[in-house]
Order: structure tokens, then C-alpha cells, then sequence
């Protein structure tokens, strides 16, 4: 299960996606976001589905990766479709016979359905942003974004670069778990049977010493920042200047395009949870 966790990774290439503009990337993100959560019925969800398999095609990045994101949240996609089968209208297919009031309709198999589609499109689209930029250059285009804080005194520079390490350091600590989770069963321990209060105590052999080892990453990583004289963002400048293309603004319109087909389908067709 830790292995299967691939937030943060960065797969590099040279592919369409890998070549856009991060900020464009990352507006592009929260614009897809949004219009996931607008679509209301099945035609506007299979427009934004439609564009994301675009988009993974277009990343260069095998989609057993991406696929590999979905087997940690499995359960929780796996827990709101079951959840949702008992909520909605329609014709009823099955009824509990000990609790009569608990029963199955056709509108909430729809409704199961239609939330499950929404939680994998926003995880496998999230991915994507990871999987092709940098945490340098996710780095420069949050840091880009959030320039009009500035004038607040809002501490921009510093703000993005402690977003962008906890996103890198991601990874590493869950290799980091996986080696100790390793090491403590060649020693014996047995990580995976008892009762829920067993399990737990059982973790704590593994939670001491990754606590130990981020604290002493946390630590080499200030003192080689320091060691560099690195202090904030003031009067740094940019070894990599971020410049947008036409790939970029074709990608805006694109976007524009299936945004304007998923408003058009929330206006003209019902809505598919009741």
C-alpha cells in the first residue's frame, strides 16, 4: 500500500504536457476542479472525463502510473459509492427486510455511480500536475500565482518553497516507511494481525524512528540552506524564466471548449443527482 502512494513524484519527459507552462498547469488544475464539481449530470461528467483521458494520453506518462495513485484511495472511493446507493429517487431495487426505511433505488445506483467517476477523474487529473513539473518548477509558478500577496506582505517566496518541499518530501518519507515497515518484520515483528488495539501499538516501533528521520532530514536540509546563504526570497533571481507559449494558449482554449460544453450540458439537460 505505501508503495502505491505516488503523490509528489515528478516522472520526467519531453512530452506536450511536460513542456507547458507550470502556472498554466496549475490554473488549468483548479479550473478542471471546479468544472468537476459543476457538472451535474452524466453528459457534463463525460465531457471533463473525456478531457482527462486527453490529457493523460498527452502526458507521456504510462497510465499503469496513474492507476497505481487509485489503489490508495480505493477503499474511500469504494466507501462514498456504497454510501450514496442509499440516497436518491427512483424505482426501488432492493429493500433491506430487516430495516424496511433502508432500501436501494435506481437513482442512487446512479448517484454511486456518478460520485465515484467525479473522486477518480480528480485524483487521476491531480496527478498529472505532479507527475510533470518539477518541484522547481512547481515552485516558480506558485510563487508567480501568489506575487499580487505581496502587496499585503504576504511572504510569497517562502510560502511556495515550504508548499513545494512538503510536496518532495512526500515521497522520500514514505520510502523512508516502507524500509522501517521492512526492517521491523526481518526482525519479526508481526504488523498485520490482531485486533485494531494490537495493530496500533504495533505502529509504534515504525512512527518513532520516521519521526527521528524527518527531524534529521528537516535539519540537514536547514543547514544546507543556510550553508548556501540562503535566506528568503529577496533579490534572488531566476536561473529558468517562465514564458508562455502557444502550446499554452492552446491548451487554455481547449480547456475553454469542454468548460463551455460542460455549462451548456448543466443548462440543457437534468441533473442526474436528486
Amino acid at each position: 500500500m505505501i508503495r502505491d502512494i505516488t503523490l509528489g513524484q515528478y516522472i520526467p519527459g519531453r512530452s506536450l504536457i511536460h513542456r507547458m507552462d507550470p502556472r498554466v498547469k496549475i490554473a488549468l488544475t483548479f479550473v478542471f476542479i471546479v468544472f468537476l464539481f459543476i457538472a451535474s449530470n452524466f453528459e457534463g461528467l463525460l465531457m471533463m472525463v473525456a478531457l482527462m483521458f486527453l490529457i493523460l494520453f498527452l502526458s507521456g506518462v504510462p497510465l499503469s502510473q496513474y492507476f497505481r495513485s487509485l489503489k490508495a484511495i480505493l477503499f474511500i472511493v469504494l466507501f462514498t459509492g456504497v454510501l450514496n446507493l442509499f440516497y436518491g429517487g427512483g424505482r426501488v431495487v432492493w429493500r433491506c427486510p430487516f430495516f424496511p426505511a433502508m432500501q436501494i433505488t435506481d437513482g442512487g445506483i446512479g448517484n454511486a455511480v456518478f460520485i465515484s467517476i467525479r473522486i477518480v477523474s480528480l485524483i487521476l487529473f491531480s496527478s498529472v500536475l505532479t507527475f510533470t513539473t518539477s518541484p522547481t518548477e512547481l515552485t516558480d509558478a506558485l510563487e508567480r500565482l501568489m506575487k499580487p500577496l505581496k502587496v499585503f506582505h504576504v511572504k510569497v517566496h517562502e510560502i511556495a518553497m515550504m508548499m513545494t518541499i512538503a510536496l518532495r518530501f512526500v515521497p522520500t518519507l514514505l520510502e523512508e516507511t516502507d524500509k522501517i515497515m521492512s526492517a521491523q518484520k526481518a526482525r519479526g515483528a508481526d504488523l498485520e494481525s490482531g485486533g485494531v488495539m494490537q495493530r496500533i501499538r504495533a505502529l509504534v516501533p515504525i512512527l518513532i524512528p520516521l519521526f527521528v528521520s524527518s527531524f534529521r532530514r528537516a535539519y540537514d536540509l536547514a543547514m544546507a540552506m543556510e550553508c548556501r546563504c540562503y535566506h528568503g526570497g529577496e533579490g534572488r533571481t531566476k536561473m529558468k524564466q517562465l514564458h508562455m507559449t502557444g502550446l499554452d494558449a492552446a491548451a487554455v482554449a481547449c480547456t475553454a471548449v469542454f468548460c463551455g460544453a460542460v455549462i451548456f450540458c448543466a443548462a440543457y439537460f437534468p441533473a442526474s443527482l436528486r
